[in-house]
């Protein structure tokens, strides 16, 4: 996969490493779209695509001190993504042999963290506080973050108007926002709440 480097791709890169994080927001807006193209193809998978995309740069903001120091980013980008796609098809299959042998009295395991899960208990928090807003808006916010559908069409499954539709998801960021601000960073929790589309 070839990813074009963004214009201002090495000012970024330092300034994300100084923490700024409406840089980082850009060097996400620049290059999600294309990783995400390239892990569909890959997993053919909407959901699992966007739990990796999401990941993948929730690792690069946890390690962002190392990016100015990087011979090409957009190869180590594409590097780490690639890498992290196949650890993580490579776990759904051993998770799921293991199922199959093991039973579903066996399917629930604990143990430390990793890396193929690094964006779970971020996500965790997000579905908590998705879980604290009124119904109305916990079904905007799914119609409108898991399906993809845009407020013209929530609206109409709704019965309700494209504004409303609007407001009500405009509320349900701003409380899921509250919820978790004291958590996570600012910029993590823009990442899980940015949809991940393919161009």
């Amino acid at each position: 996969m070839s990813i074009k480097p963004a214009h201002n791709e090495i000012t970024l890169l330092h300034q994300v490493a100084q923490g700024n994080q409406e840089a980082f927001a850009d060097l996400f807006q620049a290059y999600h779209q294309s990783l995400a193209a390239y892990v569909f193809r890959i997993t053919e998978s909407m959901e699992m695509t966007e739990d990796i995309v999401q990941d993948v740069f929730i690792k690069l903001w946890l390690k962002r001190e190392i990016l100015p120091g990087l011979t090409s980013f957009t190869n180590y980008l594409f590097i780490l993504c690639r890498n992290y796609t196949f650890r993580c098809l490579r776990k759904k299959a051993t998770d799921h042999q293991r199922n199959i042998s093991w039973g579903e009295q066996f399917e629930e395991t604990t143990g430390p963290a990793d890396d193929n899960n690094i964006g779970d208990t971020y996500r965790a928090l997000i579905d908590a506080a998705i879980a604290q807003l009124p119904p109305q808006q916990q079904k905007v916010y799914f119609l409108s973050r898991h399906e993809g559908m845009k407020h013209a069409e929530i609206a109409a499954q709704l019965g309700i108007t494209a504004e409303t539709s609007k407001k009500h998801m405009k509320l349900a960021l701003r409380s899921i926002t509250a919820y978790v601000h004291g958590h996570m960073d600012t910029v993590i929790l823009l990442i899980l709440l940015t949809p991940i589309t393919l161009p």
